[in-house]
């Protein structure tokens, strides 16, 4: 039997703790960690102690907010957040539907922010999710944007359907992932709920690299896309100026 190092032990605390398990007794943890209740003890005592977990008055454990002192420096994290936030307000404003600010990790999409009224339709959606990237229109345009090792890679490996609707043949996600590089925005209709479309573009870091993604989600059955491109186009293109990215002037035609 494999030996675990110190650190994969104590990451294994960490991990115990999910959107569905945000708090935990220190037998789940020892559970969910796959740990012994003495060496549980042992980590929590030390994380609670540096700030990582924070225990309540019942004696159930949490996510301390040193970790999120510490996640906040993450430069796609927070970071990210703050600079987009004004430009995905105003996307908001334009259609009060759901605004949504994505960045990939590995094969997922994470939601690094989301801006929701209480008469858009519902997503499943939070900050901190992940979605496998062919199920959503963040995910389509961070991957179409990615290398082609990567796209090629995750059209080979398995793809989750969600609906009737969710594009699970490889050759067809490539097919799309093209059209989302010719268009520049990607259209994703019905893949996760029947009822949602979204559009999503590309956010560019200042060398021109794609290093997140906008979207706006409506009801599927009234959506107005091309309506919809402009508005998310211009939210994308605006994140990305305020990141320092600068668009290639055209050149001139020869005369």
């Amino acid at each position: 039997m494999t030996t675990r190092s110190a650190p994969d032990r104590l990451l294994s605390v960490l991990s115990a703790f999910d959107h569905e398990h945000p708090a935990l007794s220190l037998t789940d943890i020892s559970r969910r960690a796959g740990l012994s209740l003495t060496t549980a003890h042992r980590l929590v005592g030390a994380l609670t102690e540096w700030g990582a977990l924070e225990r309540d008055e019942s004696g159930v454990y949490h996510i301390g907010l040193r970790l999120w002192e510490v996640a906040a420096l993450a430069p796609r994290g927070l970071a990210l957040r703050q600079v987009a936030l004004p430009y995905l307000e105003d996307l908001y404003e334009a259609t009060h539907e759901n605004v949504q600010l994505a960045v990939r990790d590995g094969s997922e999409v994470v939601y690094i922010e989301w801006l929701s009224g209480r008469s858009a339709v519902g997503v499943h959606i939070r900050v901190g999710a992940r979605w496998p990237l062919h199920a959503t229109g963040v995910g389509l345009v961070l991957l179409a944007h990615s290398d082609p090792e990567a796209q090629e890679e995750y059209c080979s490996g398995p793809l989750a359907s969600f609906t009737p609707y969710t594009v699970t043949d490889a050759a067809q996600l490539r097919r799309v992932l093209a059209e989302v590089r010719r268009t520049g925005v990607a259209v994703s209709s019905r893949q996760v709920t029947e009822d949602a479309l979204s559009v999503a573009a590309p956010v560019r870091g200042p060398g021109g690299a794609v290093v997140a993604a906008v979207s706006i989600v409506v009801p599927q059955v009234d959506a107005q896309v091309p309506a919809l491109i402009p508005a998310v186009r211009l939210a994308a293109r605006g994140i990305s100026r305020a990141l320092g990215w600068q668009p290639v002037a055209p050149r001139d035609t020869p005369r």
